[in-house]
């Protein structure tokens, strides 16, 4: 996870400022982000069927092995100063499909290795572990676009996915792993659909989490626009700023890895979210108010929270679902988050519209109404 992350944060940087260069519009960033999304939504399900049905271990390799290929030739095309807005479009959004496959098999791989009762803390370390490679992919990207260009960023993005699948070779699968029964992919799609008529908790768990997607983690797709146009920084910068959300997203979850399992996990995740959207009306007064570092400040709170919304999501999804079906339930998460292009574009098109501040805050704004809306309407989630 570590050595994959770092690749995942640092595409993040190169695609987000090599579309600015080549588009100088936000609304294109928000769009070429949304690219490495739009798959989820599609593909989640039967990745997560895929999941419950070979080693997902191998899984995990296989997806980290393929995203290396497109970054690679992301870079290689920029390098050689013929990369266009399509190539990015196009290989971004096959390496989506493949990240697909990659979330849905590693959180049911996370619950194989440590069982039910340690999932919380154990997410939370594989997710100190993601977001520590985040911030060296952050910075490490940022300084590589600033001295040897795009295309050499997006080579080291491919070395970084080479090595974390590499690092999975010596692998198993644990011996608590429960396979699926042999059956094609439409009976495992309707068999998840299934449990979701019967269970409307997690319908609204995959609710709160498509609302977080597209409501508090598109901001990211404005942080380009916020570093060159607001802050009048460079691609350093950038790199600072995501940094400052993978820092963020550390120190939150160091702190829930050091709990066991927590009590009224719903009733949490519903504060969370509701914290994290008064966070980003925090983010979108903040240029205005503090400098440069005090905006640093801002995002940390802010991904601290995110990543304790994102934490919890995934955990409720796994412990509400059955054993054979976890890497469906995963496959849920994965099509939850596939929805954040919606929230690319929207964030994208009201910064273009009316501004990065506005932006932050009307969708920090919806993101409250939505959580409280959801807590009123459906009680039982505070007592999941």
């Amino acid at each position: 996870m570590l050595l994959g992350s770092i690749g995942a944060m640092g595409e993040t940087v190169v695609l987000g400022w090599l579309t600015l260069e080549l588009t100088n519009s936000p609304l294109v960033v928000g769009i070429a982000m949304g690219m490495r999304m739009a798959p989820m939504f599609f593909v989640g399900v039967p990745a997560g069927a895929l999941a419950d049905r070979w080693p997902r271990h191998r899984v995990l390799m296989l997806a980290g092995a393929g995203q290396a290929l497109t970054t690679g030739t992301l870079g290689l095309l920029a390098t050689l100063g013929q990369v266009t807005l399509a190539h990015i479009l196009l290989l971004t959004l096959a390496a989506g499909t493949l990240r697909a496959l990659e979330h849905a098999a590693r959180q049911s791989y996370v619950h194989d290795v440590v069982g039910g009762a340690a999932l919380l803390p154990g997410l939370a370390v594989l997710g100190v572990a993601m977001r520590t490679g985040w911030l060296v992919g952050s910075l490490g990207a940022g300084a590589v676009i600033a001295r040897f260009g795009s295309g050499a960023a997006y080579l080291a993005v491919a070395a970084g996915f080479l090595a974390g699948a590499a690092a999975l070779l010596a692998a198993s699968s644990p011996t608590r792993a429960t396979r699926a029964q042999p059956e094609s992919f439409w009976r495992s799609v309707i068999g998840f659909a299934s449990s979701m008529r019967t269970d409307r908790s997690l319908v609204v768990l995959m609710l709160l989490t498509a609302g977080a997607e597209m409501l508090g983690f598109s901001h990211q797709a404005l942080l380009p626009s916020l570093a060159r146009d607001v802050l009048r920084t460079g691609p350093e910068g950038l790199g600072t700023l995501n940094a400052a959300r993978a820092v963020g997203g550390i120190l939150g979850l160091t702190v829930a890895s050091m709990r066991g399992p927590v009590a009224g996990g719903g009733a949490l995740f519903v504060t969370v979210l509701l914290s994290f959207g008064g966070s980003l009306l925090a983010l979108g007064l903040a240029p205005y108010v503090v400098h440069f570092a005090g905006v640093v400040v801002v995002l940390v709170v802010v991904n601290a929270l995110g990543a304790l919304a994102d934490l919890l999501a995934q955990s409720l999804l796994q412990l509400s679902a059955p054993a054979h079906l976890r890497g469906r339930a995963g496959g849920a998460w994965v099509v939850a988050i596939g929805l954040a292009p919606l929230g690319q574009l929207q964030i994208g098109a009201l910064a273009t519209m009316f501004g990065v501040s506005v932006a932050f805050g009307a969708s920090g704004l919806a993101l409250v109404a939505l959580a409280g809306a959801t807590a009123l309407l459906f009680p039982r989630l505070r007592r999941l």
